[in-house]
């Protein structure tokens, strides 16, 4: 797994660039994409023993046994069923810990990041591991139901959309194999009075445009108390409006285009939608004139729960703006929603602290900062967010039969 780091920071500049050239991504977000892969498969080259070690009764002769303890043994073979939005990070944040646990990869990439399928498929043998022990299919999505239920296939994991989550859940469990799903999100981004509101735009901005807007983690709903309604959306419209749009490729580019044409036309019929309905937009709600699938990074307030842009995820850089009198009222707002993958809730009040860490219906809470996935944390969503964890202690053991040893 050192090798396989080692070998993706020496192509890192080479690697980036296909990222960027497939799907779209700023080259300066795609160079941290590589970074930040190179760095899981190291944490997990050197943290798999102790993530992987069982723990002994100390007490054996409770269960009448001379020792007692439990194991992790890998499960076998896993698929991977993985997007284009992090084309290599997606991949490498299950690759490192199911290997290093033992098991085998599979992977099935998406369609529009055939490069990367490539590379990924052949880093792990380059490096070292058994033939076979990671590969890549280069099928389509209507195959991979076939894979699951090959018999030589133990586990599924899909990061993915929601519809792709429930086709991947039924065929896995049909033939009863462990599935891990990461699908959509539509976070809340909570501003309550006490918060510092300048600092809370700059990072609400790059929590929405990140990534061209196209993350399950962006934030996407930002719920703001009154007190500092105007302010905050103000700052935002301004800055959001501000940002550079252009050639990803260019050093100085912060929003670049939607990665498929079928994107961008479901992120406008969102808007138009919205504003047919009487919603207000702030700022952007149309495409960017010229080639490619640029869409203007868009502001929209006022919305109500008959528009479809209230309820759906918004696969681009666009912000919903929520208006509340009180901390009910964003909690309510902010749990208003059938995903629950991560949020962010902006306050220096401990009381209310307290309640968002207990309250907010997620599988992150993220205090006066963004939701951002890091190798030490555990990552994952609840409600149509999916199931499952990954990263962390907890996403190494999810593709592991915890077993049972018992001596007489």
């Amino acid at each position: 797994m050192h090798a396989a780091a080692d070998l993706l920071e020496a192509e890192g500049e080479e690697v980036s660039r296909m990222i960027t050239a497939e799907m779209g991504k700023p080259i300066a977000q795609s160079r941290a994409e590589v970074a930040k892969s190179v760095y899981t498969m190291r944490f997990y080259a050197e943290r798999a023993e102790e993530f992987l070690t069982g723990r002994e009764l100390p007490d054996p002769a409770v269960v009448s046994a001379s020792a007692a303890r439990t194991r992790f043994d890998p499960l076998g073979v896993v698929l991977a069923v993985m997007p284009w939005n992090y084309p290599i990070w997606q991949v490498v944040r299950f690759a490192a810990p199911a290997l290093m646990a033992g098991n085998a990869g599979v992977l099935k990439h998406a369609s529009n990041v055939p490069q990367a399928a490539v590379y990924l498929g052949a880093l792990f043998t380059r490096a070292g591991f058994p033939e076979g022990a990671f590969s890549s299919l280069l099928i389509g999505a209507s195959r991979v139901e076939e894979v699951i239920r090959d018999a030589r296939v133990a586990a599924v994991t899909l990061t993915g959309s929601e519809a792709a989550g429930r086709a991947i859940a039924a065929a896995a469990g049909d033939v009863l194999k462990k599935a891990v799903l990461e699908l959509g999100g539509s976070d809340a981004f909570i501003v309550m009075p006490s918060a510092d509101v300048t600092t809370a735009v700059e990072i609400a901005v790059k929590a929405r445009t990140t990534n061209n807007g196209q993350a399950c983690i962006n934030a996407k709903r930002f719920i703001v108390h009154g007190d500092v309604y105007d302010e905050f959306s103000a700052l935002f419209t301004d800055r959001m409006a501000a940002l550079a749009i252009g050639d990803p490729a260019s050093p100085e580019t912060e929003l670049g285009p939607l990665a498929t044409r079928s994107g961008l036309f479901d992120i406008e019929d969102l808007v138009d939608d919205a504003e047919a309905k009487g919603a207000r937009i702030l700022t952007g709600g149309e495409r960017v004139a010229g080639a490619g699938w640029f869409y203007r990074p868009t502001v929209v307030a006022e919305l109500t729960p008959e528009m479809r842009l209230y309820a759906e995820e918004a696969f681009g850089p666009v912000a919903s703006l929520y208006r509340v009198e009180s901390l009910d009222e964003a909690l309510a707002v902010a749990n208003d929603s059938e995903f629950g993958l991560g949020s962010a809730f902006w306050s220096n009040d401990a009381g209310e602290i307290a309640r968002a860490e207990s309250e907010l219906q997620a599988g992150a809470v993220f205090v006066n900062g963004m939701t951002i996935s890091y190798a030490e944390l555990p990552f994952g969503g609840i409600k149509r967010s999916g199931y499952g964890r990954e990263l962390s202690r907890e996403g190494i053991r999810e593709f592991c039969n915890l077993k049972t040893v018992w001596v007489a």
